[in-house]
């Protein structure tokens, strides 16, 4: 079955069956492989994107229900690693493995849209269903607050 996405602000047709988790079709028939797989089931956050600005888990969305939506993966934030998110990340030597990284990003930024910002106890709680496996926690919150500055100038 052939379903139009808006991801990153370019359209997509793929084929797929309405089931599909959406992870799959974001980085196998579009290629873009920035969300990662983690669990399949929604507890680690490392297939974080944003659909419509709200942070979702992509390996439990069907496909199906991500039509008509705008899909925003870890490759549509910036092009060119500009967002105040990605410069705090890079200044504050956040990744460890960064395998859970794009997620963790993802999960961030629809922290900082809702509230640009937040206390220690907004991003613990915004951020606790992203799961860092080499436990960089604090850096992860200390990137976030640093994100908040840049953002706010």
């Amino acid at each position: 079955m052939a379903f139009d996405l808006n991801v990153n602000g370019a359209s997509y047709t793929v084929d797929a069956e309405p089931e599909t988790p959406l992870l799959w079709v974001i980085r196998d028939s579009i290629g873009l492989t920035g969300t990662k797989y983690g669990c399949g089931i929604a507890k680690c956050g490392a297939c974080t994107v944003h659909i419509d600005g709200k942070k979702t888990f992509s390996c439990t969305t069907k496909v199906s229900a991500a039509v008509g939506k705008e899909i925003t993966t870890i490759e549509g934030l910036s092009e060119d690693n500009s967002h105040p998110l990605q410069i705090a990340w890079i200044e504050e030597d956040v990744p460890q493995c960064g395998y859970c990284q794009s997620g963790q990003i993802m999960a961030a930024a629809a922290l900082l849209e809702q509230n640009p910002n937040p206390s220690d106890l907004n991003i613990d709680t915004a951020m606790s269903d992203n799961i860092c496996r080499c436990g960089t926690y604090s850096r992860i919150r200390k990137a976030i607050h640093r994100a908040a500055d840049i953002a706010q100038g």
